[in-house]
């Protein structure tokens, strides 16, 4: 299952960094592209707000 980011999201673009697929972009707050993602969890491992999350 691809990982999700919710409104607890402060922008600061650590989960962007760490992707190995590059499939987070930003939009106001940061936003996963499920069909990309491959469920690795190095973006959630890494935010410092605990807003990345499995679907």
């Amino acid at each position: 299952m691809p990982r999700f980011i919710n409104d607890e999201c402060i922008a600061c673009g650590a989960c962007a960094a760490e992707c190995p697929v590059d499939c987070i972009s930003e939009g106001g707050i940061y936003v996963i592209d499920e069909e990309t993602c491959i469920d690795c969890g190095a973006c959630e491992a890494v935010c410092p707000s605990n807003a990345i999350f499995e679907r």
